[in-house]
């Protein structure tokens, strides 16, 4: 036993051996190229080149969060090994594309084109395509750009038509051969979510104010009009970025959402589905996002204000903090468990992390002009 264990211990450790729940990838835009970083050390472990046009990027995760699968303005999609840094598949599939999902078994992507409109679904493994579905409407059969896309149960993918005004949801449950429900939405539908328990669906409208909200569970009844007017008799400002949904919030029973044209956060009960308040902010909203606790919600801004941030107390519907990290504050993204959140300033070229109780800045390092920053915990999260 003795000279066993002498001889174990001998073997050298595997040094590239590590787990990937604390990985993730900051993009940075104007070098086609993703940073790998790790949130426990809050370090960068290796950068990846080679990325096409990421100026307007998003990324999905592999099941186990080894790959990160990114999709890139110019319908580039890349799978990226986390482990070994370094492109494993790319395909360009697409001539102008804002995102894509991945389905709950893991074995297949999707991406969202608004050129030419409509999804395309491959083989998570080998990115080989399984199907194109166009995104086709009237009786010209033009093609309508494709937004808001989202993963839901059982291999389904649901999305929203900007110009045709739609919402589809397309299930893969047999991938050579899609079967595809319509649903009226209303008029511009520009982003959409799904919110946690998978069971509803709200686009937002770009073209008046108000969102579809489509019951998952109950799809036969069809879309219906939420918070439909809540501009009305005011004057709409210019719109210089459009909100994000995706990164909405959730808390305390209800749901926190960035007003079209407004210095307003929205606020819903989700069991009714109305109004209960709003809270007025510093500018047009971009993210409103949560807390992973629900304790607060931080909120980011359109041009020209977009260098600061807001925290919103979800108890008191009050602003507790006002903050200045940078220049041009684009994307958020809260630790798996919340106690941090990194924050990309593209105008200053650096990623910066702040403690969410004390609202100071933790620690920062340089990005080449950062966008969206993504973590692995994405991977066991519907609709994202």
């Amino acid at each position: 036993m003795v000279l066993l264990l002498s001889a174990c211990s001998t073997i050298a450790p595997q040094a590239a051996v590590r787990g990937t729940g604390d990985l993730g990838v900051v993009i940075e835009r104007a070098d086609g190229r993703v940073k790998i970083v790790e949130t426990s050390g809050r370090s960068v472990l290796a950068s990846v080149q080679g990325l096409g046009d990421l100026s307007h990027a998003s990324v999905v995760f592999s099941r186990d969060g080894r790959y990160a699968y990114v999709f890139g303005r110019d319908g580039g999609l890349s799978k990226v090994d986390l482990l070994t840094a370094s492109i494993v598949g790319r395909v360009v599939q697409g001539g102008n594309s804002i995102g894509g999902a991945i389905s709950q078994d893991g074995r297949i992507v999707v991406a969202q084109n608004y050129e030419p409109g409509g999804i395309k679904a491959f083989n998570a493994d080998t990115l080989e395509l399984i199907a194109d579905v166009p995104a086709s409407y009237g009786s010209e059969g033009k093609r309508s750009k494709v937004v808001g896309l989202a993963d839901l149960p059982g291999n389904r993918f649901i999305y929203s038509l900007f110009e045709a005004g739609e919402i589809r949801i397309t299930d893969f449950s047999d991938p050579g051969k899609p079967v595809t429900q319509r649903f009226a939405a209303g008029k511009q539908p520009y982003d959409a979510l799904v919110t946690p328990d998978g069971r509803y669906y709200i686009a937002g409208l770009f073209g008046e104010d108000g969102l579809a909200l489509l019951d998952l569970w109950q799809p036969e009844k069809g879309s219906r009009k939420i918070l439909s007017g809540y501009g009305r008799g005011e004057q709409p400002l210019p719109v210089f970025k459009m909100p994000h949904l995706r990164g909405w919030a959730v808390a305390g029973g209800r749901a926190y959402l960035p007003a079209i044209g407004r210095h307003e956060v929205l606020v819903v009960d989700m069991s009714t589905w109305q109004e209960v308040g709003r809270i007025p902010v510093k500018s047009q909203p971009v993210f409103v996002m949560a807390r992973p606790d629900g304790r607060e919600v931080w909120v980011n801004f359109a041009f020209p204000d977009n260098g600061w941030v807001q925290v919103v107390d979800t108890l008191s519907q009050k602003i507790t903090s006002t903050l200045q990290p940078g220049r041009a504050i684009l994307h958020m993204e809260f630790t798996p468990r919340g106690e941090e959140v990194w924050l990309s300033a593209r105008d200053d070229n650096r990623v910066m992390v702040y403690d969410t109780l004390s609202h100071e800045k933790r620690t920062q390092f340089d990005a080449a002009s950062p966008s969206g920053i993504f973590f692995t915990s994405r991977a066991a999260r519907m609709g994202f």
